[in-house]
């Protein structure tokens, strides 16, 4: 039994959830967002909640239960509040700025780096050290986030790199003389 599954998704006032043949479109305050179902479960909408159930007592129907609840309590929670990643950049002369289509991002090479914002993306610099990504789809947060760490991954020396506000980097020690 999914214990996540069970749980029904609450839907807030201001955000309408529709039930397609084999897609589910949440649309609120913030974007619409829509998402591919799966045969094995079924979705309905009753009382300002969405039940997701197995259809069957297959093993693929019992996975897809949690995972298909989730992603609507996500996309639920997207288009009404929002999702935000906060970043932070690390090193001597690392350094970063926003404007509306790219970031634009100094981290030690040769060059500086111009990342192109995507559409749904809101990217706000707070301080030059400081990276604060926003959007209504979490997927696309998360994978921004992860795209603009790839650039410099913190080292476990010194730890310069761009990393995740929480991430804890270990640190090795250096060279004995």
């Amino acid at each position: 039994m999914s214990r996540v599954g069970k749980q029904p998704v609450a839907i807030p006032s201001g955000v309408t959830v529709t039930v397609g043949a084999d897609e589910v479109a949440v649309k609120g305050g913030k974007g619409e967002l829509k998402a591919k179902t799966s045969s094995e479960v079924t979705i309905e909408v009753k009382d300002g909640k969405v039940w997701v159930r197995p259809a069957s007592k297959s093993t693929r129907a019992r996975t897809m239960w949690g995972t298909l609840r989730n992603q609507i309590n996500n996309m639920v929670e997207g288009v009404s509040k929002g999702f935000t990643v906060r970043m932070e950049i690390q090193g001597v002369g690392f350094r970063a700025g926003a404007d509306k289509n790219f970031l634009s991002i100094a981290l030690g090479f040769s060059h500086e780096i111009k990342y192109a914002i995507p559409a749904g993306i809101e990217i706000k610099c707070e301080k030059p050290t400081s990276i604060a990504i926003s959007g209504f789809d979490k997927k696309l947060v998360g994978q921004v986030a992860a795209e603009i760490r790839a650039l410099r991954k913190p080292e476990p020396y010194k730890g310069k790199g761009v990393r995740y506000e929480n991430e804890y980097v270990r640190q090795k020690e250096g060279k004995k003389k």
